[in-house]
């Protein structure tokens, strides 16, 4: 028995050591970077924020990140310039402009394009304020809709129960998707709140109003599945192309508590956060699942290993899944290449995220060597969405090549999610060894139409559509 324990062990560790090393041409390797609670944006200058951002971002091209997860309306105010709601706390005084003026989500727009990288803006839902002593701008609606408020815990929710709040959440994402060439929308695990015990959640006036008779339960549930339905259909009507992700807290529910659930003992997002993302999977309300599986391994009452099977199996046949990982817990426990493998091993999951984003810049405990040198040594292009569109963009053309700047043809934009945004660049030693389906090949991805060779060698150039499906390779041409 210890012979086959010890051959059962060394076959883990080689499969384990083999999915590392073998990292796919196509994966979603996101990184969150959050501003609720963040001091240092309203303590810089706005030349210092601009510089800190690039700097962020340089750093998370650097170890293979494709999307940045840039929250933009932490508290129901906004890191852009809205009309609807204030200024962020987190970024200025009293929901003033950021003064000399400039637009955060723009700004991180146009870098992470400039880059190859997508840019998917975050917003909390509900949250207004996170403790009692904080104040709202005058212009906040609140001052106007007191009344479409609940206090608990000392912080201040829109009530989910009052479509009027629904309308307004939508009216926010509406106008963030007609005036921002955003990658996708992004909500994480807060919707109703959190629960602190002994303490009521207060939308009796509205359960009164609404309720129908319903269980209270299953009638705050589909107050946010009425949420999550109208916002896709928001989204898909004004930009087809844009994704719509939601990152749950990592329990959907135990099977304590429903046979479908997992063999786990903790929080429930279908319970006590109310949100079924199960369901808005099943119906198509959204295009991808980010369940965030921040515990370790072998954690006695989440088990990751035991959760990345049960999303696995759950989830990802109808749209997309990835992980949400935490930095922290993946360096102090060792598991960070064992985590990759196992994502990269489910049938169903297609990449990872990385919790906080901030601690892989800053190279906690090596985690940035690790994914740069390892993990994530090649360029990924985030999958494709099928479900958008399975058309691939025509072969690129019109290739010409000038002292090893080599340009080409893009075609013109039809607003639709078949348009061509990016383009591919790919590197061989000769003619004979092209095949785009090899990820080290991978020089750039990139937004313009041109690129400076700094290498001599064979170069083939392929088009990314908004869905992100990839042309056919372009006639080859040679840089000397």
């Amino acid at each position: 028995m210890r012979i086959k324990a010890i051959l059962a062990a060394t076959a883990a560790a080689a499969a384990l050591s083999v999915a590392v090393a073998q990292a796919p041409k196509h994966e979603f390797r996101g990184a969150w970077l959050h501003t609720v609670f963040q001091g240092q944006y309203k303590n810089q200058n706005t030349e210092q924020n601009k510089a800190y951002l690039i700097g962020q971002l340089d750093s998370l091209r650097k170890v293979g990140v494709n999307a940045v997860i840039f929250q933009v309306r932490p508290q129901s105010d906004a890191f852009y310039a809205s009309e609807l709601e204030p200024w962020s706390r987190y970024l200025t005084d009293g929901g003033n402009a950021p003064r000399p003026f400039w637009d955060p989500l723009q700004f991180m727009i146009e870098q992470c394009h400039e880059r190859g990288m997508e840019l998917h803006a975050w917003l909390n839902p509900y949250r207004v304020t996170s403790n009692s002593k904080q104040t709202l701008p005058q212009n906040h609606i609140y001052h106007r809709h007191p009344e479409r408020f609940i206090r608990y815990d000392g912080k201040l929710y829109f009530d989910p129960g009052q479509p009027e709040n629904r309308e307004f959440i939508g009216a926010v994402v509406d106008d963030i998707v007609a005036r921002y060439d955003v990658d996708g929308i992004h909500f994480d695990d807060y919707f109703y709140p959190y629960p602190v015990k002994g303490k009521e959640f207060g939308d009796d006036a509205s359960y009164r109003r609404y309720g129908n008779g319903m269980d209270r339960g299953d009638w705050r549930r589909h107050n946010v599945d009425l949420l999550i339905e109208d916002l896709h259909r928001r989204i898909a009507a004004a930009k087809p192309w844009v994704r719509f992700g939601i990152s749950p807290f990592g329990i959907w529910r135990n099977q304590s508590s429903d046979p479908r659930g997992s063999r786990t003992s903790g929080l429930q997002n279908y319970d006590a956060l109310y949100a079924d993302v199960l369901l808005w999977e099943e119906e198509g309300w959204i295009d991808y699942l980010l369940p965030q599986l921040y515990w370790e391994l072998d954690h006695r009452a989440a088990s990751t290993r035991e959760l990345l099977g049960w999303w696995n199996e759950n989830s990802g046949e109808k749209r997309h899944l990835y992980i949400g990982q935490d930095v922290k817990k993946c360096m102090d426990k060792g598991e960070l290449g064992q985590k990759v493998a196992y994502t990269r091993a489910g049938s169903n999951i297609k990449g990872n995220c990385w919790w906080p984003g901030y601690s892989v810049t800053r190279n906690y405990s090596g985690v940035a060597d690790s994914l740069a040198t390892r993990h994530q040594a090649t360029v990924a292009l985030v999958p494709s969405y099928p479900w958008m569109s399975e058309r691939r963009p025509q072969a690129v053309g019109g290739l010409d090549v000038e002292n090893r700047k080599i340009s080409w043809e893009a075609p013109a934009a039809t607003g639709t999610a078949d348009d061509v945004n990016r383009f591919v660049v790919y590197r061989f030693d000769s003619p004979e060894s092209v095949d785009i389906s090899l990820a080290e090949a991978i020089v750039a991805v990139t937004p313009h139409a041109a690129f400076e060779a700094t290498a001599p060698g064979v170069y083939v150039v392929t088009a990314l559509s908004r869905a992100n499906n990839e042309s056919e390779a372009s006639v080859p041409v040679v840089v000397r």
